[in-house]
Parts: C-alpha cells; sequence; structure tokens
C-alpha cells in the first residue's frame, strides 16, 4: 500500500491533468472463474480472452502512452497459466502491477508472482463468508498468509458491504489489524444482470442497521485501524448519495478480456478495442467519454471515487486515502 508520494502524485499529475491520459491499464485478464458467486455477472459470460503476443503488445502501447500501473482483475486473475510473464513484462517496462483476487489459488500460485506489486484479496465477511462466496474462508486464509510473506506492499482486504455481512464489519476490521493487512470498503452495487431475488436477499434493506455499521467504519477509520477509505467516501457510502464528479474513465483505461475497451467496469459500456491502439482508441472516444460520465448518475465503487476526488485535489481524500 502506498500513501502519498510527491514524486508518484507528480507523474499522475503530468499523465492525467497535463496529458490528459489515463494513469492506470485496468485489464478483465480472462473470462473464467473458480467460484460461482450469486451477484456476479462475471463468470456467467465465459468467452474469448486475448492471446499472450496481444496482452504484451497492449502493455507497450500503454506504457508509450504514459500509463504507469497495470491491474489484472476479473474473473479470477489466478486461473491464467502465463499470468507470471504478463507480470514480468508490464514490470520490465517499468509499469507498477497490481492484482485483484478471489484467494482460492494464493497458496498455489504465490510463489510464480514475483513481478507483482500489489494484492487485493476479496474477503466479504467472516462468519457470512460461506454464504456470500460458497466456500469456507479456511480455504484462502492459507494463501493470504503466504502471500504477505511474498508480496513486498502489504495486502489489501477488498470489502463490499451488503446485507449478510453487516454483522461481520467490526471483526473484520479486527482481523485486517491482526494479520497487518490494509482494508476497503465499497457498498454493493445492484448492476443489471443478476435476479431480484439474488438482490432481495443480499441488498442492503435494513438502512438504520447499515448506517450505523458505516458509522463504526469511520470511527475505526478515525481510532486508527487501518482502512484505506477517505472520510469523504465512507460518508458517502453511509448516506448511499454519491457526491462528487467522476473521472473515473479519464483515469482509467479499462480492458475486457477480449480486448474490448470499455467505458468503466460498473455499466462496462464497450466503446472500442485494443486493435486500433490506445493511443487512437484514446482520443478518438475522447467526446463520448466525456458525454457519458457527465450523464452519468454516479456510482460509489471506491476505484472511481478516491481516485476522481483525489483528481480534483480534495485535500481530506489527500491526507487519508491510501491508494491501492
Amino acid at each position: 500500500m502506498t500513501k502519498f508520494s510527491p514524486i508518484l502524485a507528480a507523474r499522475a499529475l503530468w499523465q492525467m491533468q497535463i496529458k490528459k491520459r489515463p494513469f492506470v491499464l485496468s485489464h478483465a485478464i480472462n473470462s473464467k472463474c473458480n467460484m460461482k458467486c450469486s451477484f456476479c455477472e462475471y463468470w456467467k459470460e465465459s468467452g474469448p480472452q486475448m492471446e499472450l503476443e496481444e496482452i504484451f503488445k497492449m502493455l507497450d502501447e500503454a506504457r508509450e502512452f504514459g500509463i504507469l500501473v497495470y491491474n489484472a482483475w476479473t474473473v479470477e486473475p489466478l486461473l491464467r497459466e502465463d499470468l507470471p510473464l504478463i507480470l514480468k513484462h508490464a514490470k520490465s517496462i517499468g509499469m507498477m502491477t497490481s492484482l485483484i483476487t478471489n484467494g482460492l489459488l494464493l497458496e498455489k500460485r504465490i510463489d510464480e508472482l514475483e513481478d507483482l506489486d500489489y494484492l487485493s484479496v476479496s474477503v466479504d465477511g467472516i462468519s457470512s463468508y460461506k454464504d456470500i462466496r460458497g466456500v469456507d474462508l479456511e480455504k484462502i486464509l492459507p494463501g493470504i498468509i503466504k502471500a504477505k510473506e511474498q508480496v513486498k506492499n502489504p495486502l489489501l482486504m477488498n470489502c463490499v458491504i451488503s446485507g449478510k455481512n453487516l454483522d461481520d464489519i467490526e471483526e473484520l476490521i479486527h482481523m485486517a489489524k491482526e494479520m497487518d493487512m490494509k482494508i476497503s470498503f465499497e457498498p454493493m452495487y445492484e448492476f443489471g444482470g443478476i435476479g431480484k431475488n439474488v438482490w432481495d436477499e443480499m441488498g442492503i434493506r435494513n438502512a438504520e442497521k447499515y448506517k450505523s455499521t458505516v458509522d463504526r467504519i469511520i470511527e475505526m477509520k478515525k481510532e486508527g485501524y487501518p482502512i484505506i477509505n477517505s472520510l469523504t467516501y465512507l460518508q458517502m457510502v453511509k448516506d448511499l448519495k454519491p457526491n462528487y464528479t467522476c473521472h473515473g474513465n479519464e483515469i482509467v483505461m479499462g480492458v475486457a478480456a477480449d480486448g474490448s475497451i470499455e467505458n468503466c467496469r460498473v455499466h462496462r459500456k464497450p466503446i472500442g478495442n485494443i486493435s486500433e491502439g490506445i493511443a487512437n482508441a484514446w482520443e478518438r472516444t475522447r467526446k463520448e467519454r466525456k458525454k457519458m460520465a457527465d450523464e452519468c448518475q454516479k456510482c460509489l465503487f471506491f476505484g472511481y471515487v478516491e481516485n476522481s476526488l483525489m483528481y480534483d485535489f480534495k485535500l481530506e481524500v489527500l491526507q487519508h486515502y491510501e491508494w491501492m
């Protein structure tokens, strides 16, 4: 985890504010998963994915375009056998590397990931984990412990707050501290493609309990617990009211498994393809991306919110958000 770095901030500022280019390449590295979570639509869409040489070419173009961060995620990156080669290539051309995983294969594969800078593991509960994810929490803990010994930066535990895990949140924060990890929170986003019965079961329905839970997250953040979210963002989460100007599609270039360039990871509208070249696609879609951002009702996905607030130089966020 990286706290505020003047050098990194200057490079990000130059890339985004002056050159008007993205700082992060977020790549949905494959289309397969080893979990079948009811609230996720990605594993239901298994399809074509980019070949290794295509990914190398994309990374080279991204770096030439000034992008400094490569984030591999969804559906489950560790199922991709050539993942170490991809991370190695990104690292060799001067990019920071990050990975988001469900953790099931961490114990088996972490030794291969020597070129990984940042690791985020999705952990949505303790007693509620099996109910949410369909497997026992004990299945991922050995991999997390082993990964802590391999990855030089602190690991991030990412938790999506739902109606299922409100009773687990405080204990989860304590667990993160005891394991010397960081933790982040965001509310469950009820996107299309998932049945109403799933949202009825998992969605946030007890507003009073939800707000008191987020209040406790805010308190524990102030008490020094390892919560990476800013207080500004957590207040939005409590109120469930996005109050920011979204710069998500200016900061992050999202690429799907098949090479499609998507406007953002929430709405997922394809606006191009990496086959046309990253620089060409970025310039061609500039007006379209701005229009989509202006018309968007906004989400509370913490990666977009926190980084958009930093983009707008919100002081509290610069002071208290730790970028992953």
